[in-house]
Order: C-alpha cells, then structure tokens, then sequence
C-alpha cells in the first residue's frame, strides 16, 4: 500500500465479515476521489457485496474495476439508483456535489456514505438534514483520519476505559502533500472543494468531537492563506483553528499543503490528547526517523510511558458497524447528529475565517 500521495491512499486491513455472502450488497457511484478506494476496501473487508461501479469517466471505471473485480459497470448512474436490492451507496464525488448526489441516493431508498467533506455551505447541509428526516435514511461520511486509522481507535478505546482520565484538549497536525501535477482542475478551484477547512479540516473537528466525547462546539478562530501556490490562486494551502466544546474540552488544529518531498508518507499527521490523569501521542502514518511504520501511539500515564505499535490490532470497526447499522437502523458506528455536528463546525470555521495575506 502506497503512503507518497494522500489522494490514493487506501488503507486495507484484515477481513472481519459482519454479514453473510449476499446480505449486504453496496455500490461504488463517483470516482472523483482516491479515496474511494480505502471506502470500498473498508466495507467489503466488513462482509459488504459490491455489486455495481458507475462513473461517466470510462477511465476511471476501469481502473476501478482491476482493484474491484466483482463491481460491474453500470450503463448510468439511473441502474444503481434503481435496483432495489442496493441498501447502500458509496461515493467520492467533487465535494461540492456530495450533498445533491446523496439526497438522490436517499431520495432512492438507500443508505448514502460519502467521502469527507460531506459538502461545502450551510445550506447543504440544511438540505442534507432535510432528506435525512423525510427518508430516514443515513448520511455517514468517511472521516478517515480517525475512522482508518488503528492508533486513533486504539486512542478512543483507552479513553473510553478512562486510561487518562478527562479529556481537556486536543490538537491536532494535518499536513498533507500537494502533488499539484497530478490533481484534478477541481481541487484548485474554491467554489468545488469549499477551503482548507471545510476539505481537511472536517478530519480534524470530528476527531475532537469524538475523543472529547462533546457534543457541540463553538469556533473561536480561524485562519486560511495562500502562502505558495501564486499559480493557483483560489486554493488555500494553510489553515488553522481553535474550538472550545460544550463540555469544556479545548482544541487547536493546523492544516496544510506543505509535506515536503523527503517525508516517507503523505503527512505525518499527528494528534495530542490531554486528559486530566496522562496523555496520548498518535504518529499516524509515519514515526518520523525511527519507524516507517503507521499507527503509532504514545501513552503516558500516572504509572509509565508507553510507546505501542497498535498496527493489526483493533482493526478498523467503523466498516462492519455501519452495515449493521443500515441493516438494523442502529447509530453504533456514529450517530447521525454527530455526523452533521462535524460538517457544520467546519463549515463555520470556513465561513469565518480570517485571510492571512
């Protein structure tokens, strides 16, 4: 598995079926993104059928189906919608078409999973919430910083055992690398991808929401600039952002287009978790000088220091949780509330932002 470009990577992990053969069965709609891969690798590692692939770029359905040979290409994106037996659409659209796109598809009868950013204003997500309530359906979305990554579930579950007791903050380090050459016209174009923290930044707020166990939060600040990229004006290769939650919890986060070409993996994100008995360290991707080796975890506590290489450990349950949860109409994998909390926080953030000249 490639770790050089963000844009491509897709995790695996070991099959956990939740399901039997043919219980589940799912579809792949819109390629626009790479990220679709490490989607549709999560769920059928969880037991989901991928039963059709559509996209009107015939190139991208092809490569598609060399990773995924059992998806057949559908004649449009009408036959998926279509076949009743579907229960779940998995989509990378351009972000700022992921909201139209899963309202049709809830619109349909079925369940929508969508790449982060789910979309791009307000108003999306008004419309977002609105079909949600008239069809019932699920609007998840694929925080994969968080939900793809074995260090940051192993994080929440010491969290959750109280390791280090209440979490007061968290801070978390986005970079990314830019590969300018090899993305798409829409990547640079705002009114598209919706800025630095509506796009990456979406990874960032849920992961606070969810180690914190918060419910809500206000942004305090925000910042975006454009520091290097003159040839490419609309896109924003720095952010930042500090949020304080409605249970007290605070948080910073840094997001940026600058992973210089030395580093072994497309960011070396970070994040720090402060609580009230020890804190935790994650290295995600990388230990930088020491291990080429993702999921990292650093824990001290009142007792020790630990380092733990958490790599095939808990695997990555957010896949197998969220099939059961179409089929049984549960919120194991994540609540529909905290969902749009993440999306819109970003969104405020993005709104409000102060432009670094």
């Amino acid at each position: 598995m490639q770790k050089s470009d963000g844009m491509n990577y897709a995790p695996q992990g070991r099959a956990r079926p939740v399901v039997e053969p043919g219980e589940f069965t799912m579809a792949a709609l819109a390629l626009d993104h790479g990220h679709i891969y490490g989607m549709c690798n999560g769920l059928t590692e969880a037991g989901a059928d991928l039963k059709w692939v559509y996209d009107p770029d015939p190139a991208k359905v092809e490569r598609f189906v060399k990773t995924f040979p059992q998806a057949r290409p559908a004649r449009s994106k009408d036959e998926i919608l279509q076949d009743g037996g579907v229960r779940l659409v998995a989509s990378a659209a351009v972000p700022n078409l992921r909201c139209a796109l899963g309202c049709d598809v809830m619109a349909h009868g079925k369940d929508y999973f969508t790449d982060k950013a789910p979309m791009t204003d307000l108003q999306q997500l008004e419309r977002a919430k609105q079909q949600v309530a008239a069809t019932e359906k699920k609007y998840s979305v694929y925080y994969s910083e968080r939900l793809h990554t074995e260090c940051s579930i192993y994080a929440g579950n010491l969290i959750e055992e109280g390791a280090i007791g209440r979490v007061l903050q968290v801070i978390g380090m986005g970079p990314h690398r830019l590969s300018a050459a090899s993305r798409p016209d829409w990547f640079f174009n705002f009114e598209q991808y919706g800025g630095i923290l509506c796009d990456i930044g979406s990874h960032q707020i849920e992961q606070f929401l969810h180690f914190s166990n918060a419910r809500d939060a206000t942004v305090t600040s925000s910042r975006v600039a454009n520091y290097n990229n003159p040839n490419h004006p609309e896109l924003e290769d720095f952010g930042d952002a500090a949020l304080v939650a409605d249970n007290g919890a605070t948080n910073y986060f840094r997001v940026d287009w600058f992973t210089p070409d030395g580093l072994g993996a497309w960011g070396d994100g970070r994040t720090f978790i402060l609580g009230t008995g020890g804190y935790i360290e994650l290295r995600k991707y990388l230990d930088i000088g020491r291990d080429a080796d993702s999921d990292q975890l650093y824990l001290v506590d009142g007792k020790q220091e630990r380092r733990i290489a958490t790599k095939n450990t808990v695997g990555f349950p957010f896949f197998g949780q969220l099939i059961l949860d179409c089929l049984e109409r549960t919120e194991n994998a994540m609540s529909q509330e905290h969902t749009f909390k993440a999306a819109e926080l970003c969104l405020v953030a993005q709104r409000d932002a102060q432009r670094v000249a």
